[in-house]
């Protein structure tokens, strides 16, 4: 294709879109997202929904992107449209003209918005790429301002579209100073402050906790020099006359609640202690024996659970009244806070995203009192502590609302896993949060190269590289921890899997503590590999799952049986022979992905 793109999020999305389309893959509105949308120009489909001739200067069609582009604009971040896409995906072209239509867009929005308009061609037919920069003034269609919530275009008041974008120019509504005196402060509130900083153990954190209250409140920089408390302050010390925290516990699901706390009248802090105290109360605690050593671990690891609080209202949107629901249902707990993503964190880059929030002040108060832990928690830490007793990691994801929910899964104990990761050399490697995800999908999946690897601990090709080396250097019983798979052609990425004695030790684990653990078969190593790579030899699958290339073949020609691969010549033999991926197709012909 013809264009390229900067770095900048919208035009990163618009380029995977584009490209994934460019090789056929099919794009459809459920690709969406609150920066993309798929557009079809007005008055091309005649009354039988047929398809008809475009032209280049098409009012119609014009009024109708000008009023998406708006609503784009409208919406931190701006966002585009791709103009020429059905809503089921399919490639219907645009005929606008992209010069006119730029400027039309421009004088249909009162001149209040310049939109990148560029031509791109995919398989053949020409599309519409339209990019709209975010808008320094509200731009109203029809005497409305409207801005993208997931993705539908919403109608939002001037005052909030303020609010909003005051927040994008970086103001922090938490540092600012409030019309409360310091004399309002709740003295409970100052108790548990200095719990917070003594329970620390920090000698920096004992020095605060003993200090005179106006002192403290100085030193945390919660208290103005004409003597009123910031906005943090407020929340943390006196309280927001309405809960911050819901807090209910069921045994199960669908379940009664055992224990409900929403309080009114208290500061965060306050609710904050108690919330803690009640998931101490109700999280089952194990005593694991390795030796003579016994670790006390509980379902849900403790710093994981207080991080996923804290972040809760930490990021939070405070300028809604609805708490932050803590659910904590029998393994699981479920952190959810107003307000969406903020800052260019999302789903997929959550753990290694430097940390933004809302409310700057109020993240500092809270890591200055310790409140999580000694220099506060990262979500690669709540990451960390959920998977190395062998839970999945976190799922962190926006929901319509917008809310940001955290979900922690305490699934049974993989005491197996605990063991053998404690006989892992160096032990920082088993405390590293992108080791430990490429151990547990080595352990699950059977195999990881670069790709597959970046995408997992969300860094990039080249670090997720970095990271396999470093792993690579381990070892275990003095063995080394992984192994490469052979076999792969040339020129592509070097792929590793658990070497035959890392397995080993694993097994013995698992029947040191009675344990059953579920044997990757060949033939789920062989599909997941293929699907990813494109290919697969009996030389790589033999490598992958420890055997040799004769005993694997069966397990190859049986997945080309059924229609799963197929083989690389007419053959079906020969040097260098292989078997292509074969995505399964829809009824309709279309391939789709495995």
């Amino acid at each position: 294709m013809a264009i390229t793109f900067g770095d900048d999020p919208v035009r990163q999305e618009l380029a995977v879109l584009l490209q994934r389309m460019d090789a056929g893959e099919t794009v459809d509105r459920t690709y969406e997202r609150a920066w993309i949308d798929l557009k079809e120009e007005a008055g091309r489909r005649d009354a039988d929904g047929h398809i008809t001739a475009g032209a280049p200067q098409n009012e119609a069609a014009a009024r109708k992107l000008a009023a998406e582009a708006a609503c784009m604009a409208n919406t931190p971040g701006g966002g585009a449209l791709i103009v020429g896409v059905a809503d089921d995906g399919a490639l219907i072209g645009a005929d606008l003209d992209a010069e006119w239509l730029r400027h039309r867009i421009y004088q249909l929005t009162r001149r209040l918005l310049t939109v990148d308009a560029t031509e791109v061609e995919v398989r053949g037919v020409r599309l519409l790429c339209v990019v709209c920069p975010s808008a320094l003034e509200p731009v109203r269609m029809n005497d409305k301002i409207q801005w993208r919530v997931d993705d539908h275009c919403v109608e939002v008041d001037a005052a909030t579209w303020h609010a909003r974008r005051m927040r994008t120019l970086n103001y922090d509504w938490s540092a600012d100073a409030s019309a409360t005196p310091v004399s309002a402060l709740r003295s409970q509130a100052l108790d548990v402050a200095r719990d917070f900083l003594r329970e620390s153990g920090d000698a920096g954190a004992m020095d605060l906790a003993n200090s005179s209250d106006l002192q403290l409140l100085r030193r945390l920089n919660v208290v103005t020099s004409d003597g009123m408390l910031t906005n943090a302050g407020v929340l943390a010390f006196v309280g927001r006359g309405v809960a911050c925290l819901d807090y209910v516990h069921r045994d199960y699901a669908g379940g009664d609640s055992t224990v409900r706390v929403r309080r009114t009248g208290r500061a965060l802090l306050e609710e904050l202690a108690e919330a803690f105290l009640m998931i101490d109360a109700h999280d089952k605690t194990h005593h694991l024996q390795a030796g003579l050593v016994v670790r006390q671990v509980r379902d849900i690891p403790i710093l994981a659970a207080r991080e996923a609080v804290v972040n809760g209202v930490a990021h939070r949107e405070w300028g809604q009244s609805a708490p932050t629901i803590v659910e904590h249902v029998g393994r699981t707990l479920r952190v959810t806070s107003p307000g969406g993503f903020y800052g260019g964190v999302n789903e997929s880059n959550i753990i290694t995203h430097p940390s933004q929030s809302r409310n700057p002040a109020l993240t500092q108060l809270l890591a200055d009192l310790r409140v999580a832990e000694r220099e506060g928690i990262g979500v690669d830490r709540m990451v960390r502590e959920m998977v190395r007793v062998g839970h999945h990691p976190p799922v962190i994801r926006e929901i319509s609302g917008p809310f940001v929910r955290t979900s922690l899964v305490g699934d049974a104990l993989d005491e197996a896993w605990i063991a053998w990761l404690s006989a892992i050399a160096p032990a920082e490697e088993s405390a590293d949060v992108s080791s430990l995800l490429l151990l547990q999908r080595l352990v699950v999946v059977g195999w990881v190269d670069e790709e597959r690897a970046a995408t997992l601990i969300q860094l990039t090709v080249e670090e997720a590289r970095g990271a396999i080396v470093k792993l690579t250097r381990a070892s275990i019983r003095g063995a080394a921890l992984l192994t490469r798979v052979e076999g792969t052609p040339d020129g592509t990425p070097s792929v590793w899997r658990l070497s035959d004695e890392a397995r080993r030790v694993l097994e013995a684990c698992a029947v040191e503590v009675g344990q059953t653990r579920p044997d990757l078969s060949r033939a789920e190593v062989a599909r997941s590999y293929a699907e990813a790579r494109g290919r697969i030899s009996s030389t790589e699958l033999a490598s992958l799952v420890g055997a040799s290339a004769p005993n694997v073949g069966s397990v190859l020609k049986a997945l080309a049986g059924d229609g799963v691969l197929e083989p690389s010549t007419p053959a079906g033999r020969g040097r260098g022979f292989f078997y292509r991926w074969r995505p399964a197709s829809s009824p309709d012909g279309a391939s789709v992905s495995s």
